[in-house]
């Protein structure tokens, strides 16, 4: 009875169930004693906020963490899965309310003791109830998806069509570079030592975006030392963007990998990029949070940021994938080409050019990377800029999604099939 009792599972969800109970508590201060909800109406409001804000937070550790699997399709999610959780938690609420505390009230059960039996009854009905009926596991597979905060994901294969002449013979790299100088020699020196070892044909794309360092004067050294290596100044204003744009329009290989100058990007995930496009894929998207992926050095704030923000946009387009908001993916021309033009100034570019090569219809892989904060230099990404212009991508392109009815689909007309599946299917 204990050793079930105390499996992984219930650990998980007491230690979440305690965690949206410090969400509901931190926002009833907040609201009360911050924003002066001080007559009853406020309090009874503050009051049902709190508590609704603190259900959908558990709803979502729950899905996250302890019960990771099902569907994470909009209407799913909200049509089914939420009100179910909902039915659920209020029963356990309202068994604890209505039967315990009155019966044990009745058998002059002191307050304390009450309390605490009430939570460990309405916890324990919450929590087979959320099993049995809220969380049921798919009977068709022994797989969950996605894990999303966990390092583990595996992915069910999907079918796509890909054409007969699919051989990759030039990979482009584009490298937008910002006042760079402190490492974009060995960020690109890196790169070249290792393709020039496996005998790729390539070429490096460096884009100056008008750095006010030294970053024009080392790109025209590396170009003089390689002829593989080449760079441009950025036409268009300042941004990452806008500097990403402008390689893309000048790129002249098969496909084309977004790289970043301050060697966060692993150079050996170059090259598993590279043969997994080999075998037909249209683009091949890298995670860092699934099994095999790795980050280093990850600030905590942007590490939750980044998490809440990739699965908002898993359960809004109904994605296996969890790691759309990095930069370092891999294209195909005709995909480049089929995404175009694009809209982004800034670093919301990382999230349009997946989910619109997604939305779209190209075929995808994805394959567990490495990623290393910069060591030197400074980060040019301003999450407090960044809110609003994610936002507007993720939303035009769900508009896109479900409203245009398939007027930018790519049109599949070859007969030849390939399957979507991760490096790590074998795991």
């Amino acid at each position: 009875m204990f050793k079930k009792f105390f499996n992984p599972k219930v650990i998980k969800f007491l230690l979440g169930g305690a965690l949206a109970a410090a969400i509901n508590l931190l926002l009833i201060y907040w609201l009360i004693d911050i924003l002066h909800f001080n007559t009853p109406f406020l309090r009874n409001l503050a009051n049902l906020i709190s508590i609704e804000i603190s259900l959908l937070a558990s709803f979502f550790i729950y899905r996250i963490w302890v019960w990771t699997g099902g569907s994470w399709q909009f209407k799913d999610v909200l049509l089914k899965q939420l009100p179910l959780y909902h039915v659920a938690a209020g029963s356990a609420v309202l068994v604890r309310v209505l039967l315990i505390f009155p019966a044990l009230d009745w058998l002059k059960v002191g307050y304390t003791l009450n309390t605490l039996v009430g939570v460990a009854v309405s916890a324990s009905i919450n929590y087979l109830l959320s099993d049995r009926l809220v969380f049921k596991k798919n009977q068709d597979s022994d797989i969950y998806r996605p894990e999303s905060l966990e390092t583990v994901l595996s992915q069910e294969p999907r079918l796509h069509y890909i054409s007969d002449n699919y051989h990759i013979d030039c990979l482009s790299l584009v490298i937008p570079a910002y006042n760079e100088e402190s490492c974009i020699v060995s960020t690109v020196e890196l790169i070249t030592d290792l393709l020039d070892q496996e005998k790729i044909k390539y070429e490096i794309l460096v884009v100056n975006d008008n750095s006010k360092d030294n970053t024009e004067s080392l790109l025209q050294q590396l170009h003089r030392d390689n002829p593989k290596v080449r760079y441009i100044n950025n036409y268009y204003p300042n941004g990452f963007g806008f500097a990403v744009r402008c390689g893309l329009e000048n790129f002249t290989g098969d496909a084309v990998a977004i790289v970043m100058a301050d060697n966060s990007d692993s150079p050996q995930n170059i090259l598993d990029y590279y043969y997994k496009l080999q075998e037909g894929y249209d683009c091949v998207f890298g995670s860092r949070f699934i099994r095999g992926g790795k980050v280093v050095d990850y600030p905590t704030y942007k590490l939750i940021i980044n998490r809440m923000a990739n699965l908002f946009i898993q359960v809004m387009f109904g994605l296996p994938f969890n790691d759309i908001t990095n930069a370092f993916k891999i294209y195909r021309r005709e995909v480049i080409e089929g995404i175009t033009p694009l809209i982004s100034h800034h670093f919301n570019l990382t999230v349009e050019m997946p989910l619109k090569a997604i939305v779209r219809n190209y075929s995808y892989a994805s394959v567990p990377i490495t990623w290393q904060n910069r060591k030197t230099g400074i980060s040019k990404l301003k999450l407090s800029e960044m809110g609003s212009r994610y936002l507007f991508v993720v939303l035009s392109l769900w508009l896109e999604k479900h409203l245009s009815r398939g007027d930018y689909q790519r049109k599949i007309a070859a007969p030849a099939m390939v399957y979507n599946k991760s490096l790590n299917d074998n795991d």
